[in-house]
């Protein structure tokens, strides 16, 4: 029999691991964009990117030391100095993340609004942390949108189970549990194994018996 799991509980999880989803979204983006980005670099750049280079490898650095204070008006220069380059687009999606780390997160979905990066995975985790700052703000309603858009962007076994469970947890926080079993049963379908390290078959019992006793 499935371990039942309270809506308590579900909070409790939801809104105790800020730290940890927060430096996990810092992580998975460094690295994607250092990967994504480098054949960029070595193939495809036009000159006029030539002066944002040096901007675009500081604003990771930033990132990696984690020095928000001193990062945030650094970043913020090169956003807008290098807006439409490379380095300038990048150094908006950290100093939004930097935001981020200060609990600025009406600032940061703001500025991440505004981030234009060519690689999709960039792309969908900018839209995801849009998503993380809405739940912060306790916009449930939005962020469960922001995240089923971030999880069908491209579907993925890395970041569309990951925004599915998010936008679950969202639907269930606003008592929309016909949605959530919905995405629930979507993830233990599509992303087996996920589910399985997740136990998402305890959220989908759950909502799903709360939607039957509405």
């Amino acid at each position: 029999m499935l371990e039942d799991i309270t809506g308590e509980e579900i909070k409790r999880k939801f809104k105790s691991n800020k730290k940890l989803r927060i430096t996990t979204f810092v992580i998975g983006a460094i690295v994607i964009l250092v990967l994504g980005y480098f054949l960029y670099r070595q193939f495809v750049w036009s000159p006029s990117n030539e002066k944002s280079k040096d901007v675009y490898w500081q604003a990771l650095n930033y990132a990696a030391i984690d020095s928000t204070d001193m990062a945030l008006d650094d970043l913020k220069s090169y956003a807008k100095k290098y807006d439409g380059k490379v380095g300038g687009e990048v150094s908006q999606f950290v100093y939004a993340r930097q935001l981020m780390a200060k609990g600025e997160f009406k600032k940061a979905q703001t500025e991440l609004k505004d981030v234009d990066l060519e690689d999709t995975y960039a792309k969908i985790l900018a839209i995801g942390l849009q998503g993380d700052c809405q739940s912060e703000l306790k916009k449930y309603e939005d962020a469960a949108n922001t995240y089923m858009e971030a999880a069908d962007m491209l579907e993925n076994d890395l970041t569309t189970p990951m925004y599915l469970l998010k936008a679950g947890m969202c639907a269930e926080e606003i008592k929309n549990f016909e949605k959530a079993a919905e995405v629930y049963e979507r993830i233990k379908d599509d992303f087996p194994q996920y589910a399985s390290q997740k136990q998402v078959e305890k959220y989908l019992a759950r909502a799903s018996s709360k939607k039957t006793s509405k």
